[in-house]
């Protein structure tokens, strides 16, 4: 069949039920990167003390890569990270912060990515949080997280700075229980095979 030609919808199969019904889809949101002021969100713009930089060089307002962060900081029990390449502080910051407030954090990632320059996986390492990477010559390619067994974060973007201020990125978060317990399944086999 060539690429013209369209596959009648009565091949497909049916999307699966769940319990005679569709299932619940839950909230979605997208965001699409990048980041379109070009900065990085200030750290001390919306503290009590504020930034008094005179020209401070990072955004003051709302930003895409806050919205993220809101996303992750959600988590309350668990944080199940299976990305490509982690290197945005920001990011790397706030999966610290959870893992030292109690949530159970699990990181799995390239392992070449890991030992690239910029990589922050030393630093989940040392913080406590586990790590596990493919010893592989192919890549461990995705970019996804489970927070709590109930979000869903997924797409493209890797997590780095350059995936937040220049990439064509998305990131979709969906609370959806077939796809967090496909996902959720996703890695607990890749946590199985892979080694620290």
């Amino acid at each position: 069949m060539g690429c013209l030609q369209s596959t009648p919808a009565s091949n497909y199969a049916a999307p699966p039920q769940a319990n005679g019904a569709a299932a619940s889809i839950g909230h979605v949101d997208v965001i699409f990167f990048p980041e379109p002021s070009g900065k990085m969100p200030c750290r001390n713009a919306n503290t009590p003390r504020g930034c008094h930089r005179h020209n401070c060089n990072y955004e003051h307002g709302p930003t895409l890569i806050g919205r993220f962060l809101q996303y992750l900081n959600s988590a309350t029990r668990t944080l199940d990270i299976c990305v490509f390449t982690i290197t945005c502080d920001e990011i790397s910051d706030a999966v610290m912060a959870l893992h030292k407030r109690g949530v159970k954090v699990r990181v799995i990632t390239d392992d070449d990515q890991a030992n690239s320059l910029g990589s922050d996986i030393d630093k989940f390492r040392q913080c406590g949080i586990p790590v596990k990477v493919d010893h592989s010559k192919t890549h461990m390619h995705h970019k996804f997280a489970v927070i709590d067994h109930r979000l869903l974060m997924n797409g493209s973007f890797n997590w780095t700075r350059q995936a937040v201020l220049g990439n064509q990125e998305n990131v979709v978060m969906i609370e959806n229980p077939k796809l967090v317990h496909d996902f959720s399944q996703c890695f607990e086999k890749l946590w199985s095979q892979f080694r620290a």
